[in-house]
């Protein structure tokens, strides 16, 4: 069974609503629901309302323990590895590993890795030997 989507709390609503946008945005994604679920305010990032994978919402006050996700796109291609990067590192993020292979997990993973404005560790990845095309 697929998963349908991940949920987490983040500091800074609008700025990591607008991160993932725009980070994302290589792999097709933007934000797909914005609203407020009492007094909580919710949003999503997807291809779609029905295609919606990544939620995220207000932290709690108090909370301190941001910054712990490994969160991995896949895509079939090489050139939209090295886009995400691009546009994560223009958005405000920082880089944790730049576009390029990783043989040490396989011999055709490509990959590149950002963190987000809570210092989540965000990749997108290509298994695909020849880098593929979008």
């Amino acid at each position: 069974m697929p998963l349908h989507h991940i949920g987490f709390e983040v500091r800074d609503f609008d700025q990591s609503l607008q991160w993932y946008a725009k980070a994302l945005s290589p792999i097709g994604y933007s934000i797909t629901n914005d609203f407020e679920h009492g007094p909580v305010k919710v949003g999503s990032v997807g291809s779609s309302r029905e295609d919606s994978p990544l939620w995220i919402s207000k932290g709690v006050p108090g909370k301190t323990n941001f910054g712990q996700l490994h969160l991995a796109f896949n895509t079939n291609s090489h050139s939209v590895v090295n886009e995400f990067h691009k546009a994560g590192l223009a958005a405000g993020g920082e880089c944790n590993g730049p576009p390029g292979p990783r043989p040490q997990y396989h011999e055709h993973y490509y990959a590149a890795f950002v963190r987000d404005p809570d210092g989540n560790n965000v990749e997108v990845v290509c298994h695909d030997p020849e880098g593929g095309s979008r």
